[in-house]
């Protein structure tokens, strides 16, 4: 009637280390389906990109509150925006040397409260956007530090 027998009450560690295994193959295939890198890179450009338009939407309509001028006490230079010199866009109370102050929309945060940064800039003065004109006088701003090969640009 009674057995002798033991009768198991758990698991074998080979049992256990196999769960291990199986789970840990998993997680590495979901995590190189997810690209984590790309997907932080995706984010940031988004960022850029509503900064780049949040700034020239905030210059379009200094302009058109100042009849066609445009925002700061020098002028912003004539050119392609990525590659023309001199034309980063000043951050928020920075002493602004060799870069384009566009003070004149913070103030009194009437078309917007402080300049955006971009999340890859280093510069201590500049937002890491820039701004230029071209010949007709159209405004554009871009975000050269965007990753993985995309281009940010907005012209009005």
């Amino acid at each position: 009637m009674f057995s002798n027998r033991k009768q198991s009450q758990g698991f074998t560690l080979i049992e256990i280390l196999l769960v291990v295994a199986a789970i840990a193959i998993l997680a590495s295939i979901v995590i190189i389906a997810i690209n984590p890198t790309k997907q932080l890179g995706d984010t940031r450009n988004a960022t850029r990109r509503i900064d780049a338009k949040t700034i020239l939407d905030a210059t379009y309509q200094y302009s058109l509150d100042n009849n066609g001028a445009l925002p700061g006490p020098g002028t912003i230079p004539t050119g392609n925006c990525t590659s023309t010199a001199g034309n980063e866009i000043c951050r928020t109370g920075a002493a602004c040397a060799g870069g384009i102050d566009l003070g004149a929309l913070t103030t009194n945060e009437k078309y917007i409260t402080a300049f955006p940064v971009d999340p890859s800039s280093n510069n201590a003065t500049g937002t890491g956007y820039k701004i230029s004109k071209t010949a007709n006088n159209r405004v554009s701003v871009c975000a050269p530090l965007a990753e993985q090969g995309v281009s940010i640009y907005f012209t009005r």
